[in-house]
């Protein structure tokens, strides 16, 4: 080898070394001492519906973006990585796209990976200051991977036909939108997820990702706030945050939902309520709380309490349009399940509506009657003071009362789907929406009022020694 071929071979192997040495936006992104643990929360998540809603600044594009990044790169620290992905960047419009979505992505992407730039308007040489139609970013298996960016302004039509690995939503777009894209990803099992400050109130997406009402098991969401970014000044949040109002500072801080009536229990927190189940142990079994329906749905939960007054919802029976042979069946076999406990004749006990007294000029017997025929010893002799009982529901939320919480295993889905989305009408009146298992749960909770730990069930020795003291009593009573 003649020794300008070696000079120029040591001049290209430092070179390299450079290069390397110099680190890149994507590499030190959440790579120092200091970092945002909810985006890292976010990448690592395995679902393939996820959400951020957070506040102004508070770091919830920069994850969105980086995502694209890894994805179209081939580097995704948490996924199982692929050559040649193809994916959307979808703003609300092609302004909001040149100013905030594609100067993110660039950020990100070294420019000796990028192979080529289709723009919309502008030149490729100064891609930042134009519209960007299509990155081609070099996928470090060897293939190209396609970021194309879209605005919701183009309209539905714009969005059909492509089959995509991933869809990233910078901000909330309209259902049709939204909708149409999940069609997009459907063939290849790719990914939404979507990175927004909920500034308008209930919409769609209240119901889709935060109450999850479909139930889909791939949707995942996280709250991100200004103290989550441990890159922003303190004290600069929080003069911003005294200038704010109230509804303001719930969404542009918070990155809440908010409505102007606002939440019934705004002290819930799943990170803090919501448990995974466990065996409950049988000294904890308490009681079974019934909201009753036929055309309605009918609620059911089981109680426990520990011996420190904390309560759980562990078991939840939640349907509408059937019988009281079917709803009796289905509390008697969930019963068995749990193991529950039942009275000396073997029937369980459980609180109702006072409504299930009442008889209607359809029946001759009422709901409470029929659930007695059934094995089940319902009593409707509870409290049914609304302001009281949302009292008590907040005070354990908020673990008062002698620091007794309440805590809701994740398969009761439907009683931390209403808890969620439960609002303030007109008139200081909850509305009358989705309230079936928060009634039966005031009326639970307004039988404890501190939060008393239940008395424990009785053996079967016991019960035979309480049969045999009533006996001797009635012998000497009644003679015989």
């Amino acid at each position: 080898m003649q020794e300008r071929d070696i000079i120029g071979k040591i001049l290209e192997i430092e070179g390299e070394e450079r290069r390397r040495a110099k680190k890149g936006a994507l590499e030190l992104y959440n790579a120092g001492r200091v970092k945002h643990k909810k985006q890292i929360a976010f990448h690592k998540c395995k679902k393939r519906n996820r959400w951020v809603f957070g506040g102004n600044r508070s770091g919830k594009t920069e994850c969105g973006a980086a995502e694209c990044a890894y994805l179209a790169r081939g580097v995704h620290p948490y996924r199982k990585n692929r050559d040649g992905v193809f994916g959307w960047v979808v703003s609300l419009s092609q302004q909001v796209q040149r100013d905030v979505a594609q100067k993110k992505v660039l950020s990100y992407l070294d420019p000796d990976w990028i192979e080529d730039i289709t723009m919309l308007s502008g030149k490729k040489s100064s891609p930042d200051t134009g519209v960007i139609d299509q990155i081609r970013v070099r996928n470090v298996f060897g293939g190209v991977s396609v970021i194309g960016f879209k605005s919701c302004d183009q309209g539905r039509e714009k969005f059909q036909g492509s089959s995509l690995d991933f869809v990233w939503f910078d901000e909330e777009p309209p259902r049709e939108i939204y909708e149409e894209c999940r069609m997009r990803v459907l063939d290849r099992k790719g990914d939404i997820f979507g990175t927004m400050t909920p500034l308008k109130g209930l919409t769609f997406l209240f119901d889709e990702i935060y109450l999850n009402k479909r139930g889909d098991p791939e949707v995942w969401y996280e709250f991100m706030e200004w103290a989550d970014n441990p890159f922003l000044d303190k004290k600069e949040t929080e003069r911003m945050s005294a200038a704010l109002g109230e509804r303001e500072l719930e969404s542009r801080r918070y990155g809440r939902f908010c409505v102007e009536e606002g939440l019934v229990y705004p002290e819930f927190d799943e990170r803090i309520h919501v448990i995974e189940p466990f065996p409950v142990p049988f000294e904890w079994q308490d009681m079974i709380s019934i909201d009753p329906g036929l055309n309605n749905p009918l609620s059911a939960h089981w109680y426990a309490v520990d011996f420190d007054g904390n309560v759980y919802a562990v078991a939840e029976h939640y349907e509408a349009k059937r019988d009281i042979d079917y709803h009796a069946r289905r509390i008697k076999e969930i019963s068995e399940e749990l193991g529950w406990h039942t009275d000396f004749q073997g029937r369980l006990g459980a609180l109702i509506d006072s409504a299930a007294n009442q008889r209607t000029l359809a029946g001759v017997k009422s709901v409470s009657e029929l659930f007695y025929e059934r094995g089940i010893n319902v009593n409707a002799n509870v409290n049914k003071d609304l302001f009281a009982g949302i009292a008590r529901v907040k005070s354990y939320l908020l673990g008062g009362g002698g620091g007794q919480r309440l805590y809701i295993f994740s398969n009761c889905v439907n009683l931390i789907r209403e808890i969620k989305g439960y609002f303030w009408g007109s008139g200081d009146v909850p509305r009358k929406r989705d309230d079936h298992a928060l009634d039966e749960l005031r009326y639970y909770l307004m039988t404890k009022p501190k939060g008393d730990p239940p008395a424990k069930p009785l053996t079967d020795v016991q019960r035979d020694k309480q049969k045999l003291m009533r006996r001797l009593r009635d012998r000497r009573r009644y003679g015989g």
